[in-house]
């Protein structure tokens, strides 16, 4: 049985009974539940912005090892640029110097990278600004790597075509000779062996016995080989390509037929003494784009400096020629 409470009335001096209406009761209960409500709310609140529950710091230390490891990408992005700008850099400056091909520009290795657009898609998140970085650089270096790798295949095919070519020039003396001993008369104006008059001499005589080995001075196709060519008597004619050919007159006989493929230093034929000449030698000449040309400028196959140099000096001598 509940208690029954009084309070003192000074007016009556009495006590009277304490009523309780339900008003009242439903009052109390409305404060004390909007209290309570209150305080839940505040107490959430801060325990919210200064209390992390186990899965928000799960996610922070995820968020947090992310933020490390794109730093960690920005960093290797970083090193990686400085090996291909090093690498950019002799491909400009080396390789396509070398080999006569024109620079490819800063503005051409970068183009085509960025956007308004083009990293939305980044964006809304807490660290934004990093990924969207990341991604741009790792753009920018795929781009980069890409024009570099086209590059160095045309360097590749360059070097192969320049390979080719300095094996096809002929550089290369035609004969046995490295006393330089053999050098008979070489080219310009010279005194006919037969008229005895000063004319153009168009190539270099080789003095040498009747059956000396004559070799091909650069890779080439044989295109001529018979005596049809006034004062060559049988002589040979090589497509070195690249618009250079050799010739070899005067020969003894032959080693070689028309359309054969020759290399540097193949034996070719034998020294005579056929056509318009006066003595066994060798008469040879280079076309240059169907141009005869000074050939004592090739010879840089196998002479020293100072054997070139000697061999210049015997060449401008004007003398008798053998043809």
């Amino acid at each position: 049985m509940p208690k029954t409470k009084y309070y003192y009335d000074s007016d009556s001096l009495s006590f009277k009974k304490i009523k309780v209406n339900k008003k009242t009761i439903l009052k109390y209960i409305f404060m004390y539940l909007f209290g309570s409500a209150i305080f839940g709310f505040i107490f959430i609140f801060f325990s919210s912005k200064y209390f992390q529950s186990p899965g928000e710091k799960s996610l922070q230390r995820e968020l947090n090892n992310m933020k490390f490891q794109y730093s960690q990408i920005d960093k290797k992005i970083k090193d990686i640029e400085i090996v291909l700008n090093n690498v950019e850099d002799r491909d400009n400056n080396i390789y396509r110097v070398y080999f006569e091909a024109n620079p490819i520009s800063e503005d051409e290795r970068k183009a085509g990278i960025g956007g308004v657009n083009r990293y939305k898609k980044y964006d809304g998140f807490e660290y934004s600004k990093i990924i969207k970085e990341t991604y741009k650089n790792l753009d920018i270096i795929s781009k980069r790597l890409t024009i570099q790798s086209k590059s160095l295949d045309e360097i590749a095919k360059l070097a192969k075509d320049k390979e080719k070519f300095l094996k096809s020039i002929p550089a290369i003396q035609p004969i046995n000779n490295k006393d330089l001993t053999r050098i008979a008369s070489g080219y310009g104006n010279r005194i006919d062996p037969f008229t005895k008059a000063i004319r153009f001499h168009h190539g270099m005589d080789f003095t040498a016995p009747r059956g000396t080995p004559i070799y091909a001075s650069g890779d080439g196709v044989i295109e001529r080989v018979d005596n049809r060519s006034s004062g060559y008597g049988k002589h040979i004619r090589i497509n070195h390509g690249y618009g250079y050919v050799s010739l070899y007159a005067h020969l003894y006989k032959y080693n070689v037929v028309k359309n054969q493929r020759v290399k540097r230093g193949d034996l070719i034929g034998y020294v005579g003494s056929t056509g318009r000449s006066s003595a066994p030698h060798l008469h040879y000449e280079i076309f240059k784009d169907n141009v005869r040309i000074n050939p004592v400028n090739f010879y840089y196959g196998n002479l020293t400096a100072s054997e070139f140099e000697k061999l210049i000096k015997q060449t401008s001598v004007i003398n008798q020629s053998l043809d």
